[in-house]
Formats: C-alpha cells, structure tokens, sequence
C-alpha cells in the first residue's frame, strides 16, 4: 500500500463530519495534533485497514455536512482509515451523488428518466432553472430514476448541514420543487406509501396487506397485525426446517435472475468458513422500479423479521441492507425500526430469549446503478467501487469480506414471512407450477392509477394494467425496466410468469409495467435508455464500457438519418448488441441492448 497524501488541510466542519463517526483520532498518524510521543509511530496500523468498509459512510458523512467533499476533506478521511488517497478518489467519483468539486449546500436532483419524462421532466428541468436563476445556492441535477415513477415527474431536494435535510417534491411543479430546495422544512409532507398501493386495505393480500393499515413507526400496531409469528415459527422449526420450507415453496429471486432463494440458502448455511453474511439488496435502481421503496416504507418490520429469519437460516449473525441512497424516507423508517426491535429484544445478543444473535446495520447507496448487481455490492460495502467480480467462486463460497454471503432483494425477504405462517404447500398452490407466490408490480406511465399491485403469478399483462386503468392510445409497454422489452399493444395476453415471459420474448425482469401511449416519442425514449447505460456502466470491461457509448451514438445518428444510411446504424446496433450480450462482465451490459432491440424488432421504432 502506497499512501500519498496531499497538503490540504480539512475545515473545522469537515473533520467534526468525519470525528462524528470514526470518533476523536488517537495519534497524528490519524490526523490529531501532532506531539513529539507520536511523531514517528503508528499505532493500529492493521486495525485501520480493517475498518476500511466505513469509506462509504465516511463520503456521506463529509457530504452530507458540506454538500460535497474536498481534497483536504478526503485526505483526512483517508488518514483515519489508512486507505490511498488514491483509490478513495475513484471510490468518490464513482457515485453520482457525490461531488468533489465545489458546489451549493443544496442540491435538486430531478428525475428524467422514462416515466418522469413522459410525463414533462425537460420542461419541469427548464421551469426550475429559469425560476432559480443564477447565484441561487442550488446546484440542479438531472438525475436518473429516483424510485418515485407512480407521482411522476419527481424531484428530490438535499440540503447539507448538520443534519442534512431532504424533501421530496412528485408530482412536482416547478412551485413546489423550488420550495423544497429553498425551504426543505417547509415542503409539503410526503404523501404515506399506501397511496402507492391502489389495493391498500384490501382482502386477500399477502405481501401488501399491512400497507395503509398499520403504522409503520409502531412495533407495537406491526405485532398487533400479525408481526413476528414467522419468527417465532422458524425458532420452532430450526435452520434447517426454514431452509426446506422455503424450497419446498418454490420462492425465487425477485430482482430478475430468478434464482430459487431455498437453494441458495443451503448452499450458504452448509459452507465451514465463519461468518456468514446476510446482505438485502435494497438498491433497486433500474427505471420504474419502486416496489421496494413502498415495502420499507409501509411495512419497515416485515423487512427486519424476514431478515432476521434469513440470517437465522443461513447461520449469520450480522445482515446488512445496502439502502439506495436516494430513499430518505425508507432510511428514517428502518433506522426506528431496528432501534425499536433492538430495544425490545428483537434483534441483538439474544433475539426472543431464543440463544441466537443477529444484528443489522444499515449502509446507504451514493446513486450507482451497477451495485444492484450482487457482487459490485460486496464492493460498495467493503469501501471499493462498486465494480462486479468475476464468477466464480460465487458469493455462497466467497461473498462479502471473502466470507459466505447470501443476497436476496427486499420483495423476497418479504416473500418468506407468508411462507412460514401458511406453510409451504399453501404458497406454493398460488401462481402456476414454475413460478410460485404473488408477484408485486410497478406499473407506471400512461395509466389512470400508477402504483404497486400485487396479483398471482400467471394474471396477464392486460389483466394488470386494467386494474391500473390503462388510458386510450395505448402504443407499448415496457417490461422490466431498461434493462427488460418492449411489448405491443396487441400483445397483452402475455403471462406475467417468467416462463411466460420467456416464451413471449420477452423478460419479467424486477415487475417494471410501464405504458406509454402515442403522445411519447419512441426515439426520444430509446435515445434515454441508451443515455442511462451509458452513464451508469462502471467502465470495468470493455465491451460494456465502449458498447454503451456506440450505441447511443448511433441512436443519435438514426434520429437524423432514414433509409439505407439508418439501415446501416441499425445494423451496427446489432453487431455491438450482440457483442455487449456475449462477452459483459455483468447483468448491466448484457441487457444494455434488450430494450432498443425489442423496440426495433416488435414496434418498428425507426421504419
């Protein structure tokens, strides 16, 4: 290790944001007031390292403060956790909502990716610029999806300082979005996550059915409606009792690979090496997804007792849920729910008397889109960037810290708490023979009522958005997310199962149903898709990092092009395609073409 550090020196402000969570440095080593005692010795030299991990949190916390993060601020960071200033660099320009230029305490990030530009987010860009002006002290941002597609066009205002203040503006006019950057106290309190579930108080939920009724913030309302008997059911059953019942289920992976979770379990819990890790992936970053979002919000508990009950499976002791950073409100709810769960015994040395500890720790994405993928996950936590790793060995045998790791996403976590209370059978009997359970839905777009729905897996696509109201002028519909396809307007018998989806060419991916009718330009949107990829490949591999920029290219091209000269950009599009889908490190690059080739093929886009 090669440490080199700069002469910038951080504020007052900046070094309290970092004090505040590594605590008081011990030598000048650290960064202390240097004394004659110290002024050649390292103490903890390897104890630093291993705390190398808190990079992130240590970003945030400077960020949070400042509103960004010097040379001087970094270098003293880096101090504290022996780690290169150097490499802390790449690891603080990889995310988006990080800054190490200067700029204004507040930041608007808004949103204009596919749901919130259908529905005006250029002109809303325009309307907040031109009311804010220059010399305003907010830096606005053009952001990707911000997790809030059911009230587009959304915005999100940060305002840093101690603490750091945040307000959400969706749907957002160009009045409302500047209150919240100017006074993010003042804005309107953000409408409760059951809007967001036009079934909410309905009968016959099962991962929704708390949503709207309980209080999220009461522990005391959560066990009243039903909380914690899966818990109690699994202590009853044993590690390996939840493990078979979660198999016997049919439950798999609900973020799009589709992976049955009672096999990964078991492949987790057999492994000799100690510890074991749980981590729930809650970086749900692909365009039109928000599912997750509505879930931590609606129901924070469900979340910490299905994670305690996977930790207790798995043989793990410690769970960590990677937030999306741009979630503050999921952030708040969580952060009381494992303090109120740990002071009532429910996570910690001794989880409901039962001998076994569990804990979770919350750590906040920084607006990666790649650190959805498992592995560049492991990477975000452990303070590297968030780049995947090559497989195998898989993160069964060596996941997070090198440790075996199980992954699962929030909607299947949630999955095994009605698993445990009406036993696997039961489960199992809903949805059709390979795709078991109910499935959640984020249908956002040309639709009267946008939100989360749950149906059985098997209802069909038009079923779906009929419950959502699909408004006149249907043209297509996105399924999946950026990363899924496109489906016409004539296609709606399609089988929301991933067998079916499969058959229909086509992909479920993470439950994305986004509608658009003919007043949406379809260059325009395949033009943003390819915008997204290119913007949020992590550049590890080449064929990723130099396919997203040709095809966008050539998307721009085809816009001003037709005839022979567009056949042959659309040609290229294929041959890079294909290349970006053959020989991609990860899942981003290689459905980084899915989209435009579904729009091509199945829409005629360019003819």
């Amino acid at each position: 290790m090669d440490l080199h550090f700069g002469d910038s020196k951080p504020t007052d402000e900046e070094r309290a944001a970092v004090d505040a969570l590594l605590g008081p440095p011990e030598s000048s080593w650290e960064g202390a007031d240097r004394t004659d005692a110290d002024l050649r010795w390292a103490r903890g030299g390897r104890e630093a390292r291993d705390r190398r991990d808190l990079l992130l949190p240590g970003l945030h916390a400077i960020n949070d403060r400042i509103g960004w993060i010097s040379e001087g601020a970094l270098d003293y960071l880096c101090r504290r956790l022996t780690v290169p200033p150097a490499e802390a660099y790449g690891v603080a320009t990889f995310y988006a909502m990080f800054s190490v230029k200067p700029r204004p305490a507040t930041v608007l990030h808004v949103c204009t990716d596919l749901a919130c530009a259908a529905a005006g987010a250029p002109e809303l860009c325009a309307g907040i610029e031109a009311r804010l002006g220059l010399g305003s002290g907010v830096s606005v941002e053009r952001s990707p999806c911000l997790g809030l597609c059911e009230r587009a066009p959304a915005a999100l205002a940060i305002k840093a300082g101690d603490p750091v203040r945040t307000a959400v503006s969706a749907p957002a006019t160009v009045h409302d979005a500047v209150l919240a950057a100017s006074s993010p106290d003042s804005a309107p309190e953000e409408p409760a996550a059951a809007l967001a579930v036009p079934q909410a108080g309905q009968d016959g939920l099962m991962l929704l059915h708390r949503v709207g009724v309980v209080d999220p913030s009461s522990l005391d309302d959560y066990r009243a409606h039903g909380g914690y008997s899966a818990l109690r059911r699994a202590f009853g059953l044993g590690p390996a009792g939840v493990i078979r019942e979660v198999t016997d289920s049919g439950l798999v992976g609900r973020g799009g690979a589709a992976f049955p979770t009672g096999r990964k379990w078991q492949a987790t819990a057999s492994q000799p090496d100690r510890p074991h890790y749980l981590v729930c992936n809650a970086d749900e970053s692909e365009p039109g997804t928000f599912k997750d979002r509505v879930l931590m919000e609606g129901d924070p508990y469900a979340l910490v007792e299905a994670m305690t009950i996977a930790g207790y499976a798995t043989g793990a002791h410690k769970g960590y849920l990677y937030l999306r950073g741009e979630y503050p409100r999921a952030l708040r709810l969580l952060e009381h729910a494992i303090t109120q769960a740990r002071a009532r015994g429910l996570l910690g040395d001794d989880v409901l008397g039962q001998g076994y500890a569990f804990d979770i720790e919350i750590r906040r994405g920084a607006g990666a889109y790649i650190c959805g993928e498992e592995t560049a996950l492991f990477n975000s936590i452990e303070g590297y960037r968030g780049e995947p790793r090559s497989k195998p060995p898989f993160p069964v045998e060596k996941g997070l810290f090198g440790k075996p790791t199980v992954e699962n996403n929030v909607e299947t976590l949630v999955n095994v708490l009605p698993i445990l209370t009406m036993g696997a059978p039961a489960y199992a009997a809903i949805g059709t023979g390979r795709s078991t359970g109910p499935k959640l839905f984020c249908v956002s777009g040309s639709v009267e009522r946008p939100g989360v729905y749950e149906v059985p897996f098997g209802a069909t696509l038009g079923e779906v958005l009929g419950m959502a109201g699909v408004r006149e002028g249907l043209r297509a519909v996105l399924l999946g997310g950026a990363a899924g396809g496109f489906v016409r307007a004539d296609e709606l018998d399609v089988p929301l199962t991933f067998e079916g989806t499969r058959e229909a060419g086509t992909t479920l991916g993470s439950g994305v149903v986004m509608a658009f009718d003919d007043s949406v330009p379809l260059p325009r949107l395949l033009l943003r898709i390819a915008e997204f990829f290119r913007d949020e490949s992590c550049g590890q591999c080449v064929p990723c990092r130099v396919g997203t920029v040709r095809q966008e290219e050539a998307l721009h091209r085809i816009v001003e092009r037709t005839g022979a000269e567009a056949a042959g950009d659309i040609a290229l599009l294929r041959e890079v395609g294909r290349a970006m889908r053959d020989a991609s490190i990860c899942g981003l690059g290689q459905t980084a073409w899915n989209a435009v080739e579904s729009a091509i093929d199945r829409l005629g886009a360019y003819e």
